[in-house]
């Protein structure tokens, strides 16, 4: 296993995070997980309260590891009362029966108005800034759904050491994120690569073929690792036979190899290919639309199910429109009244109404939401 810095909190977290959403059918299997990832190297494992017993189920093995080893980050929702946020952390070091956390994440700053309430002086950043002198937080930093508009105010607020952030081959609209929390010295840490970067433990026959002789998962972990940027990737395993694939890949965070290279190549031709003049390519000038269609997403998931035959994960995110909250904000390409707005606004030209409805009725499957609702 290979260790990155972890911007200005100067730990040293291994390329690969242990992260506990999907590690929840008993604490013997959590158990088992956890030491095998300790075992294979992981020394940073992130949980949250929102994800069901994930804390209670840790607590009850933390005791029994070598904590001086191990980083732990939990994250807590944004509330406006600042009493909340402290009870909530105190829940929290209760459950993992834990003095401190080492990394304490605010849980989606999602909306400016997350963004308020963290950033108000005497509201719930004084009750942050308490525990970080009292040592119960030892690094603050946030998770995020939220535009990047949003993030980038964020990262501005100098409040934070580290990000949680979404950003994969198949979703770089982040990227300027990622350069300026860089700037700041934060440290990167990925969410959720294998899966909402595109349900890739699962890829459709076409994806496999176009990246030959690698696998879409391979390609995806290895095009962040090669970003030096970057410090871990979260690995949501749901027992401990799932960290294996994923850990061979844990010291390989050199530059892409010319034949890695090539196969992202091809995947731009084939895109290209595939969309021809109905490529969207994600500038979001379209927004806002004044139904809160969340077009330029809706648009990137016909991209990749056209191109990549990745129907089975534009059906899963799309179906999270409209069911998700903020966590993921929009409506439905049927809403769409063909005002016009976005047309003048698209500098590809793109006849964006058509595209919704041909949108909507290619992924319009069951409703979704989140994984630990």
């Amino acid at each position: 296993m290979h260790y990155r810095r972890f911007g200005k909190t100067d730990l040293f977290l291994s390329l690969f995070s242990l992260g506990m959403m999907r590690c929840l059918a008993s604490p013997e299997i959590l158990e088992k997980t956890v030491k095998k990832a300790i075992d294979l190297g992981i020394n940073h494992i992130e949980t949250a309260q929102g994800y069901g017993k994930s804390e209670e189920y840790l607590g009850l093995i933390l005791p029994t590891l070598a904590r001086e080893k191990i980083y732990i980050t939990t994250k807590l929702t944004p509330t406006s009362d600042p009493s909340l946020i402290e009870q909530s952390l105190d829940q929290s070091l209760e459950r993992l029966k834990v003095s401190y956390v080492d990394c304490l994440a605010v849980h989606g700053i999602n909306t400016p108005e997350h963004l308020k309430i963290i950033t108000q002086e005497k509201g719930c950043l004084n009750v942050l800034q308490k525990a970080l002198n009292d040592g119960r937080i030892k690094h603050l930093g946030f998770s995020t759904h939220g535009s990047l508009a949003l993030i980038l105010e964020a990262i501005k607020t100098d409040l934070f050491e580290f990000i949680n952030l979404h950003y994969y081959y198949f979703f770089q609209r982040n990227n300027p994120a990622i350069d300026l929390a860089i700037q700041k010295d934060m440290g990167i840490f990925i969410i959720s690569p294998a899966d909402k970067g595109g349900q890739l433990y699962t890829p459709s026959k076409t994806l496999k073929d176009l990246c030959k002789p690698f696998s879409p998962l391979h390609l995806t972990y290895r095009f962040l690792l090669s970003d030096r940027r970057i410090t871990t990737l979260s690995l949501g395993a749901e027992n401990e036979s799932e960290l294996i694939e994923p850990l061979k890949l844990s010291e390989q965070d050199y530059p892409l190899t010319p034949q890695e290279s090539a196969i992202f190549y091809k995947l731009e031709q084939q895109q290209e290919t595939q969309l021809n003049t109905d490529l969207c390519r994600q500038c979001y000038q379209c927004l806002p639309c004044p139904e809160k269609i969340n077009i330029p997403e809706i648009l990137r998931l016909r991209n990749l199910s056209i191109a990549y035959d990745m129907v089975n994960f534009g059906q899963y995110r799309y179906g999270m429109l409209e069911n998700a909250g903020h966590w993921f904000a929009g409506k439905k390409g049927d809403k769409c009244t063909e005002c016009g707005d976005c047309l003048p606004r698209c500098p590809e030209n793109l006849k964006i109404p058509s595209l919704l409805q041909d949108s909507h009725q290619r992924l319009n499957g069951s409703s979704r939401r989140r994984l630990w609702d």
